[in-house]
């Protein structure tokens, strides 16, 4: 009898954690490693989040709290999602989770059984369709195009709904491509939805606040008011806050689904640590200013990288509307060979022969579901960006 569960074998390790953990082993072994693999603001989180989480400990709030969520907690999330996207949630509606990963998680272990689908668009998040499998479903990869932005029509959402579709998953702006759907693409694709009755919407808004050149984020609950009660708003502190680390994402939607997501945490983690749900709250209540100024840092870091790899022949760089990667194509680049002999078969081989060549550290196409691409986060110093566009420039130069 096998040892290891035989689900183990439907999922395979996040490779954007195998590209920071290869890159920090090469940077410790003394090579110069400039890494653009990890999705992780350079900011510190802003000093008054801090000092609420230190006021915290002060007060004595470090035990356990409800499993998801504490109520001053859930109330600054209400106030959210009216406030910012025009949705009315009340606190039995919200939970909060150890990051926006175990939200998503515990969202698609609550709700499907073997054989449901779930339409991902791609390129994806590296995490979604493992945790699908995870969780017993099968996800249906739905590609979208360079040509098309890296946006989904409404053609292609159309096509990929069967009678066993549960969730469609929605990420806007993008990661790993940083594409905004505009109000209008976005109820393009709600008209669609509305057809099909039985499929509910999953949204990964992490990247809401991070947006440039007047793009207005919308999400779809707002689009489109009817698919309210079969939509789960998910979002969190990590990327705008500058809270990675302190692990706390939220969703709001229907009771039924919010309980059965608090019965499955209820088994797992239990509740997210109770500092980082008082940092939360005053992230979520407090002063936003920090935001405009980080994202004026952002577009100018994104404005950098696409100046400096537009410039490469065999290489195309769309500009993203949001967070903070850009996902060129290298499609005029395959079948070239590097300066030390290596064939770029495909984006897995370029990003390996970019990293070995020169110690830039990006993340491979493949997966994130479409190819050939790469991905860069620009979520890093100028210095550290314009030395690897440097860097990938002659790399490129020289492939024969």
């Amino acid at each position: 009898m096998a040892f290891l569960s035989a689900t183990l074998d439907r999922v395979k390790p996040s490779p954007t954690i195998a590209v920071t953990n290869k890159a920090q082993e090469l940077k410790a072994a003394g090579r110069d490693i400039i890494a653009l693999g990890a999705g992780e603001p350079d900011f510190d989180t802003p000093r008054h989040i801090s000092d609420a989480a230190i006021a915290a400990i002060n007060a004595g709030r470090t035990r356990y709290t409800t499993v998801d969520g504490i109520p001053e907690l859930k109330q600054a999330i209400c106030a959210k999602f009216k406030r910012d996207n025009g949705l009315s949630y009340t606190p039995s509606q919200v939970s909060v989770g150890t990051g926006g990963k175990q939200i998503l998680y515990n969202a698609l272990v609550a709700t499907l059984n073997p054989g449901d689908e779930v339409v991902i668009p791609a390129p994806y998040w590296v995490s979604y369709p493992d945790m699908v499998k995870l969780a017993g479903g099968e996800p249906v990869i739905a590609p979208a195009s360079l040509e098309n932005a890296f946006k989904l029509t409404p053609e292609q959402l159309e096509a990929a709904i069967t009678p066993r579709t549960k969730w469609l998953i929605f990420n806007s702006p993008s990661n790993p491509t940083g594409a905004g759907y505009a109000r209008d693409e976005l109820k393009a694709l709600t008209d669609v939805l509305m057809r099909h009755p039985h499929v509910w919407v999953m949204t990964d808004d992490m990247y809401e606040l991070l947006a440039y050149d007047g793009f207005e984020f919308c999400t779809p609950a707002e689009v489109e008011p009817a698919l309210y009660e079969r939509t789960l708003t998910c979002n969190g502190v990590s990327k705008a806050y500058a809270m990675t680390g302190w692990r706390i994402g939220y969703a709001a939607g229907p009771e039924p689904l919010i309980a059965a997501m608090r019965k499955i945490q209820s088994q797992s983690t239990s509740n997210p640590c109770s500092i980082s749900q008082w940092a939360a709250v005053e992230a979520l209540n407090g002063p936003h200013d920090f935001i405009a100024t980080h994202n004026i840092a952002f577009k100018r870091r994104r404005d950098l990288v696409i100046a400096a790899l537009s410039g490469i022949d065999g290489m195309t760089c769309p500009v993203p509307e949001g967070a903070f990667y850009v996902y060129p194509s290298i499609k005029g680049l395959i079948g070239k060979t590097t300066q030390a002999g290596t064939v770029i078969t495909d984006d897995e081989a370029f990003a390996t022969a970019l990293l070995e060549e020169t110690g830039v550290a990006v993340v491979f196409g493949a997966a994130f579901g479409l190819s050939p691409n790469f991905r860069i986060s620009y979520a890093t110093s100028d210095e550290a960006l314009t030395e690897a566009c440097h860097r990938i420039k002659t790399f490129c130069a020289k492939l024969t």
